[in-house]
């Protein structure tokens, strides 16, 4: 992609004061519509663990070596193993193997719990979905990550009926254990809440699969002869997407959650995005609905074009370059009837990475994107200059309108760019294999939406891509308690 210029505050990124704060959060209190939550949930925990797991290997090798000490350290893990909210289950299963967890600390029996922990006969958490994983403690009890998604979507997915509409897009291998947690739990949140939960699922579609291919870019096959196809990545699940009704959606990934006491804030930005969302969805769709009934107004338009551009940074075609009111009608129509997403950005505080930019198309209109840095000419000097200097990064804090002005469901697949997708290099049965990735959901799968970009707090973004990030004081209990 062609990146001119990182989007900043003020040049792409909206700064919401506090006054402004409060009037979206009213807007969006006051919106009475179909809503939902829609969590991306299918990845695997094995990543998380993937320290712990050559670790363990090292163990049994008699090579393992505590010198790191660093958060994300196996040492940083044994040594404070019980600040973690499986803790207690791990203990219970431990003592029923007839073992003591001081005891094989002391002892340094390291791989005992480590296989308890991670293995099938344990608790198997190196192949259970995040989601099922036990994150947060609350005195005597314990919250999975999606218990956390069903007690912060009675906090902003409410709909006036009293349900909470949740999607969830998980493996097929996991739909039994979603199925049977939430069974455990769903009833003591709604008695607790007052709400009902619509907890609905879906995986991957199999016919989102590509073709993946060796290194003479011929079709990589099986030892039994069948071609190999493998999932197209996230943006596959804008299929998954494009089949829920619901015209607001909220987007957030499973593992980014925090415990009660720090909820307030993240839910606070969440109604904020939304709020925008709906300012800026209901300026287009006045816009596109007189246009549509011929009341069409050049000085009107030309006003309302000025507050998108330097309100939220949308730039629609210039009337200078249309002959007459009608072709720049017909030209705002085609640039505004389009899906809308609002979306958080972080402040970047460690090393430049994918996020914010402007980007110029083919046509040559300069429009907002998330960009990743795989999707960067970073050989190029210029390129690479105008990365260094993001200020942002994605968290993939989204909210969504789906509906054109009517009312009527967009097809998504439409506003996607399949040129944005990218082929990645992976490896099976120890050879190398080439795999076509699709448009990511959030970068190339909406590349043709209307796009806001608004600054939010970092507070809103505590992702765990390592055990060990659950040491982090965001994923620990409050300490004033």
């Amino acid at each position: 992609m062609e990146i001119v210029a990182p989007a900043t505050v003020g040049n792409g990124i909206m700064s919401i004061n506090d006054s402004a704060r409060v009037n979206s959060i009213e807007r969006y209190k006051r919106y009475g519509g179909a809503r939902l939550k829609f969590v991306p949930a299918s990845g695997a925990a094995t990543r998380m663990f993937k320290d712990l797991f050559e670790c363990l290997d090292e163990i049994k090798k008699g090579q393992a070596i505590f010198d790191d000490r660093s958060l994300n350290s196996a040492y940083a893990f044994f040594e404070r193993i019980r600040n973690f909210a499986f803790y207690p289950e791990l203990a219970k299963n431990l003592k029923i193997k007839g073992h003591q967890v001081d005891a094989l600390l002391q002892q340094k029996k390291y791989g005992t719990i480590l296989e308890v922990l991670l293995n099938k006969d344990g608790m198997n958490y190196g192949t259970l979905p995040k989601g099922l994983l036990k994150f947060h403690s609350y005195g005597d009890t314990s919250r999975t990550a999606v218990e956390e998604h069903l007690v912060e979507g009675t906090l902003y997915a409410r709909q006036s009926s009293g349900s909470v509409p949740i999607h969830l897009t998980v493996s097929p291998e996991h739909i039994d254990g979603f199925t049977q947690k939430l069974r455990e739990v769903t009833a003591f949140y709604e008695n607790k809440f007052g709400v009902s939960f619509r907890v609905s699922f879906s995986v991957q579609k199999k016919s989102t699969d590509t073709i993946a291919v060796d290194v003479d870019n011929k079709p990589f096959r099986e030892p039994n002869g069948k071609m190999l196809f493998r999932p197209g990545g996230h943006g596959a699940l804008l299929d998954n997407l494009n089949d829920q009704d619901e015209p607001l959606i909220f987007i957030k990934n499973i593992d980014n959650v925090v415990p009660d006491h720090l909820k307030a804030e993240t839910v606070d930005y969440k109604m904020v995005i939304a709020g925008l969302l709906l300012e800026v969805k209901e300026l287009v769709h006045s816009i596109l609905q007189k246009v549509s009934n011929n009341e069409f107004a050049e000085a009107e338009f030309m006003k309302a074009q000025q507050t998108l551009l330097h309100r939220y940074f949308i730039k629609l075609p210039e009337r200078s370059a249309y002959e007459n009111s009608h072709l720049w009608a017909n030209a705002l129509v085609e640039f505004l009837d389009k899906p809308i997403r609002v979306c958080g950005m972080v402040r970047n505080e460690g090393e430049p990475g994918g996020g914010p930019f402007w980007v110029v198309a083919k046509d040559g209109q300069q429009t907002l994107q998330i960009v990743e840095s795989s999707q960067i000419d970073l050989k190029n000097r210029n390129q690479k200059e105008i990365f260094s200097r993001s200020t942002h990064f994605n968290p993939v804090d989204l909210v969504c309108w789906t509906h054109n002005f009517e009312n009527k469901k967009f097809d998504l697949e439409q506003f996607s760019d399949p040129e944005t997708g990218f082929i990645a290099q992976k490896s099976k049965d120890g050879r190398i294999l080439k795999a076509q990735e699709l448009p990511g959901l959030w970068n190339g799968a909406m590349a043709k939406w209307l796009t806001l970009f608004v600054e939010v707090p970092l507070i809103t973004f505590n992702p765990v891509k390592s055990v060990n990030d659950l040491l982090r004081p965001e994923h620990q209990p409050n300490p004033h308690n």
